[in-house]
């Protein structure tokens, strides 16, 4: 590369910009963690429990200390004055409920099957799996409850003995008048529907690196979604100094809430390196990537409604299973499952109660959807059973029921929607789907005796999440720099699972200034470089790490403005920096381009005594507007098709077409949005499916591997017909809404509806999820066929 800056073509935001250094990806030279490789590393294995529920007796790490190339084995008791108790990703006290001390190893009892033990650091990964048999560990089992309705019994046994029951905490929306509503309405619905556990599956597994230096200072590096709170964390659990302490989040395999910080691996790595006295790695193996809970809620709901399909009030109880809490946080998205309630639709009186329940399966961890896709799959599926009811279109039935485009932003009691105009994204969605065309061809298959079904869906996905009281904040911090060769470096507190969001703010700042994206280098994930921000989730990337970078850029913009004023001999104020220049407004005046006149520019900035600001780096946080309103600050949504055949004779669905429209305000890159999309609903479509993770009754996984745990394949999906709608949001710096999440809850339900209405011929219904084979073939044997 040369020292001079090419121009580029303007704007740069709203393009198919490729992804900065993709090819590195693309051709395996990627940096992830298991790449870090440092002299004399030393490798760690954990023992985990067998037992759901046990008292631990004895813990006898003699025999494993004395095997082949095994350096440290610490046990529980040994680790409670190494490592303090672990930070909560999310704390429950913060907004009422209960809290619980966690250790990175146990103590006194297991709480449920695969809780840390005791760990082993040796010279090879082998040595130290080898060295776990060699631990002699006495358990005393204790009973176990694994389902949430039985846990809320008085006899239950209890997870934490210091708590008198089971619930962590209830959470209420309410607004209206639900009693009365209800009474009044000419019809009701009761339903239920049962959503399974499952979870994210990232390509990569977590993993983690530790090593203390010459002068003490410790070196992280971690596939982690949050350095810097994980650093603070880190911090508190060692009892050591934070600027002491560096995290790097490496190139990460895919996040999607997997990656939130408050595993007791972290701290755990970190305390075995200290006491070997050399660096430690632990990469997660499948299994016990496997083990990390995503979701599993049961919600039994009452519906009012009219005529004409009207919604005149909803009444739903949810309970959510969240394992045996832990710190990684995952508990919070039942909080967020009652608070996306009533979805797009104008409800005047809803009641939404979320039950947070522990039990003696493996905690929760934050999961692609957050809890919004099981809010999402209860209010469609209560809107396709009142247009059945009716016998009114699904699609009909959902326009009668959509927030008006004219009354945003919309306010409930939980949140204030900031844009959207939902006829519209299903009527596009209809309009690509052929949705007339494949409803005529439903009919001819029905009549020739085929289970065919043709399902709608949609969803409202709160994004940019702010839960005050903790690390989990909607604001952000970026630095913009440009150096005396005119190039610009973006230093961002947000981080990218892989999206290629960098590419997304590098676009953003490129814009600001008149210059090409090549030339705008983004760093993210080292907290010794990069500015305190809260990493990745809830599709905040672009939206606020993108409003922080914009806002930074502009402030170097105007004393890049201020300093080529000087040169140029004109005011700064009529200048802009457009199409690789910097030139008078409307023309007629001096102009240059950018890579003859940066250079000079930063010379003068910095050399110039006259100027009053002379440093061409800037620091700006930015929140968006909205977020005074709740937890969510914007609500992007989509529209769904999604065309099914099922085999009578076995109960597979094949999935014969599918088509989406989303609308996730203003797009940034929208290659990278339509990636994001698509790869949202394949991971929808394989939690509708297939994907379940599966206990004994003991509460011992047994979807340890792929081989159980099963995900989509290429085959088993038809080309996704997408399309966008963009609505932008009045409340962020470029209308952005947040591209990340958004597809996964608009499949589930999708795909639910549809097969649902494959086999309502058959007098038959299903809403228990996942819908696999074994089920849907049971509820036809179990019904019969027409």
């Amino acid at each position: 590369m040369t020292d001079t800056l090419p121009s580029a073509p303007a704007p740069q935001v709203g393009t198919n910009v490729r992804r900065k250094q993709g090819d590195l990806v693309l051709t395996g030279r990627g940096y992830y963690v298991d790449d870090v490789t440092l002299p004399g590393m030393l490798h760690m294995a954990v023992l985990r429990s067998p037992y759901a529920h046990a008292r631990l007796v004895r813990v006898d790490a003699t025999a494993a200390r004395q095997r082949p190339g095994v350096r440290v084995v610490l046990t529980g008791e040994d680790a409670l004055e190494l490592v303090g108790p672990i930070p909560p990703f999310y704390d429950p006290a913060a907004v009422g409920g209960r809290a619980q001390e966690f250790r990175c190893l146990a103590v006194g009892k297991v709480t449920h099957a695969g809780e840390a033990v005791a760990a082993v650091v040796a010279e090879s990964r082998g040595d130290a799996e080898a060295a776990l048999d060699a631990i002699e560990v006495e358990y005393e089992s204790l009973p176990a409850v694994l389902d949430a309705d039985e846990a809320l019994r008085d006899d239950a046994p209890r997870i934490f003995e210091d708590w008198d029951d089971n619930v962590v905490m209830r959470v209420p929306f309410a607004q209206g008048d639900v009693d009365s509503a209800l009474a009044q309405a000419p019809h009701q619905i009761e339903g239920e529907v049962r959503i399974q556990r499952y979870q994210t599956a990232p390509m990569e597994t977590r993993g983690y690196v530790a090593s203390w230096g010459p002068d003490g200072r410790l070196t992280f590096w971690a596939s982690a979604q949050n350095p810097h709170p994980l650093r603070t964390n880190l911090a508190r659990m060692l009892n050591f100094p934070e600027n002491d302490i560096r995290v790097v989040a490496t190139r990460l395999g895919g996040g999607f809430g997997h990656k939130f910080h408050g595993f007791p691996e972290e701290p755990l790595v970190c305390a075995m390196s200290r006491l070997a006295g050399a660096p430690v790695k632990w990469i997660e193996s499948r299994a016990e990537s496997l083990l990390v809970g995503g979701r599993e809620y049961v919600h039994r709901f009452v519906v009012g409604f009219d005529d004409d399909g009207r919604i005149l009030a909803v009444r739903d109880r949810i309970l959510g299973n969240v394992g045996a809490l832990g710190a990684i946080g995952g508990w919070a998205m039942t909080y967020v499952a009652a608070l996306a309630f009533p979805g797009p639709y104008e409800i005047e009186h809803c009641d939404v109660e979320s039950t947070v329940v522990v039990t003696n399966k493996a905690p929760w961890n934050g999961a692609r959807g957050y809890g919004k896709e099981s809010a999402a799959l209860a209010m469609e599926r209560m809107v396709e059973m009142i247009a059945e009811q009716r016998d009114i279109d699904p699609a009909e039935v959902r326009r009668r029921n959509f927030v008006p485009p004219d009354e945003f932003p919309y306010t409930t009691v939980s949140k204030r929607l900031d844009s959207g105009n939902y006829a519209g994204a299903l009527d596009k969605a209809l309009e690509l789907a052929d949705y007339e065309a494949r409803l005529a061809e439903r009919d001819r298959a029905r009549a020739d005796g085929r289970l065919f079904g043709v399902g709608i869906g949609f969803e409202l996905t709160p994004e940019g999440g702010d839960l005050a009281g903790d690390l989990v904040r909607g604001y952000d911090t970026s630095t913009v720099r440009v150096d005396l060769s005119g190039r610009v470096t973006v230093l961002s507190g947000v981080t990218s699972p892989g999206t290629g969001n960098e590419t997304a703010i590098a676009q953003i700042v490129a814009d600001e200034l008149g210059v090409s994206v090549d030339d705008v280098a983004v760093v993210q994930g080292d907290t010794d470089v990069c500015p305190y921000g809260y990493g990745n989730f809830s599709s905040r990337s672009v939206a606020v790490g993108g409003g922080s970078a914009l806002l930074a850029a502009r402030e170097i913009r105007e004393r890049l403005a201020d300093a080529a004023s000087v040169l140029l001999e004109t005011e700064p104020g009529v200048l802009e920096f457009a199409e690789g220049e910097v030139r008078v407004a409307g023309g007629g005046g001096p102009s240059k381009r950018l890579d003859e006149l940066i250079p000079e520019i930063a010379k003068t900035a910095l050399f110039n005594p006259a100027l009053k600001d002379p440093q061409l780096e800037s620091t700006k946080t930015y929140a968006p507007t909205n977020i005074q309103h709740g937890a969510y600050p914007t609500f992007p949504y989509s529209a769904h098709v999604a065309v099914v055949e099922i085999d009578r004779e076995t109960g597979v669905v094949h999935l014969l077409a599918y088509t989406a429209v989303d609308d996730c305000g203003v797009l940034i890159n929208p290659m990278f949005v339509e990636g994001q999309f698509q790869g949202a609903i394949v991971m929808g479509i394989g939690g509708a499916l297939w994907e379940e993770l599966s206990y004994d009754d003991e509460g011992r996984l047994r979807s340890t591997t792929f081989k159980h745990y099963l995900l989509p394949r290429a085959r088993d999906l038809p080309p996704l017909v997408t399309g966008s709608q963009v609505t932008p949001s009045p409340f962020t710096l470029l209308g952005t809404k947040g591209s990340g999440e958004g597809g996964l809850a608009g499949a589930v339900n999708c795909i639910a509806n549809a097969v649902n209405d494959a086999i309502r011929p058959l007098g038959v219904s299903i809403n228990e999820m996942p819908l696999s084979a074994p089920r849907i073939l049971q509820a036809i044997q179990q019904r019969g066929s027409a």
